[in-house]
């Protein structure tokens, strides 16, 4: 007899409160769209042979990356966990935290630390996995962080947590 295993425990998606009602308008608007997607679908089945029907297929498609999209919507809304503001209570780095930083050459900059979903670096949200919010996270105001980059080796300290 073959040994049964239980699935792995989903991962929690750390997200906004903003982020979380987002995901939830995204899903009830694509919940809106399954009954006209299905309706196509069967309209286009009626067109007789399905092998070659080219309308059935791409309605067919749609409707099966719509129903996929809503399931990975449920599931991320499901095993989301909402991201606190600020440091946490023993003044560390948590995700949800806003960063700022100090490079050896005195450029301060700041980052909120969220998860990979509302991750956009270009606005200073960098994801708690990435290599700097990986390192940032459970350090305090003051620490010097040393991170490896493509362009070699650099050292950010903490300037401040909020």
């Amino acid at each position: 007899p073959r040994k049964q295993t239980a699935a792995p425990e989903p991962e929690p998606v750390y997200i906004t409160n903003d982020g979380l009602e987002r995901m939830r308008s995204r899903l009830a608007r694509l919940q809106r769209m399954l009954p006209e997607l299905s309706a196509e679908a069967a309209r286009t089945a009626a067109y007789g042979d399905r092998s070659e029907n080219a309308e059935y297929h791409e309605a067919k498609s749609a409707l099966r990356r719509t129903q996929r999209q809503i399931w990975t919507l449920e599931n991320r809304i499901k095993y989301s966990v909402v991201i606190e503001t600020g440091a946490d209570a023993g003044g560390a780095v948590r995700i949800g935290s806003i960063v700022t930083v100090e490079t050896d050459a005195g450029i301060r900059r700041s980052f909120r630390i969220l998860g990979p979903l509302e991750s956009d670096p270009g606005a200073g949200h960098i994801s708690f996995q990435s290599p700097l919010g990986a390192a940032l996270l459970h350090r305090k105001k003051g620490d010097a962080v040393p991170i490896a980059t493509p362009n070699g080796a650099r050292t950010y300290r903490i300037v401040e947590i909020n």
